[in-house]
């Protein structure tokens, strides 16, 4: 096997033996972690609604705004930036269940629109009218149409420079930081004992972009490890650029987010938040933490380290998981 990039058809074909086992362990415990948005009652939360300040109800409106149209901009970027350059089919396995996962998000969060009195259009067309969310949108678009507009050749350093950016304009900087920054504001509510059901879905939307997020990390240090072109420092300041750039933009984001602060939270509390979370990427990726804060939301903690995953899923979820005694007999 020559590596993980490569474009051929007729690569990657036969499963066994499998030269990514990450990959596949990332496979089997996606499928164990199969849920359904209906099998929760959000209809519960609608009493928690209406005592909700306006300020509380435009954070939960603002999120749906963002998560809404940027799961299914995930699944552009994994159709289009990863499974057509990636030849292990192992990988392929894993991806075709994230790109399902993120279209199981994106209904979860139609559910919410259709269970809170939310203004379905003005929801939608946030994402392009507000500034901070439409430049998030933009930094974003800009690499996958790399991928999606021009011709990319993934046998040459620079078209593996791009594969490479984009993985972590997706998986770092959209599920790994941006996303979990939203995370911890809509768990927010279930701390001050509102929207508990709603908290449940985030839960296992969490669950799942915590293995997309464990996954991305794997490819991109399985493709610069098998690449040496691409070890250069030029390189790595490049993509540590692109992150603290994201960072900024986040927090511009969340002042939006959060104009006068709600549940004991306000922009400032949520940017520590985010830049606690940059730090633990940087980290994972091999650079050195670029912050040094501490971490305001420690009950968050459980959710965001990918290094905690596995007693993560065997202390808090294993009651759920499908088939979870198929290999315990």
């Amino acid at each position: 096997m020559a590596g993980i990039l490569g474009t051929g058809i007729q690569d990657g074909l036969l499963l066994k033996p499998v030269h990514y086992q990450w990959a596949m362990d990332l496979y089997d415990q996606a499928v164990a972690n199969t849920w359904f948005p209906n099998e929760i009652q959000l209809g519960q939360d609608l009493a928690d609604w209406k005592k909700m300040t306006d300020e509380e109800r435009h954070a939960l409106e603002f999120l749906m705004s963002y998560f809404n149209p940027n799961e299914l901009l995930v699944n552009k970027a994994l159709a289009f930036g990863v499974y057509p350059y990636v030849n292990a089919a192992e990988c392929h396995l894993y991806l075709a269940k994230q790109m399902w996962e993120e279209a199981n998000h994106c209904m979860s969060f139609e559910y919410v629109l259709e269970t809170f009195p939310i203004d379905r259009d003005k929801a939608y067309a946030a994402h392009v009218e507000v500034p901070s969310m439409a430049a998030k949108e933009a930094f974003e678009t800009k690499y996958i149409k790399r991928m999606t507009e021009e011709t990319l050749d993934i046998t040459t350093t620079e078209g593996k420079k791009d594969f490479v950016k984009n993985l972590i304009a997706y998986n770092i900087i959209l599920e790994g930081i941006w996303f979990y920054s939203g995370f911890m504001v809509a768990l927010s509510f279930r701390q001050r004992n509102l929207l508990r059901n709603f908290g449940s879905l985030m839960d296992w939307i969490i669950r799942d972009e915590s293995l997309h997020l464990k996954f991305g990390i794997n490819l991109i240090l399985t493709t610069l490890e098998e690449n040496e072109d691409l070890q250069t420092p030029e390189f790595a300041e490049e993509i540590k650029q692109m992150i603290l750039d994201a960072v900024e933009m986040e927090e511009q984001y969340n002042r939006d987010l959060l104009p006068k602060g709600i549940l004991g939270l306000n922009a400032d509390y949520v940017n520590q938040y985010v830049r606690y979370l940059t730090d633990r990427r940087l980290e994972e990726l091999g650079f050195g933490a670029h912050y040094k804060v501490s971490n305001p939301a420690k009950w968050m903690a459980a959710a965001n380290d990918t290094l905690e995953l596995v007693n993560f899923f065997e202390s808090t979820n294993t009651s759920y998981e499908v088939n979870a005694t198929k290999d315990k007999k």
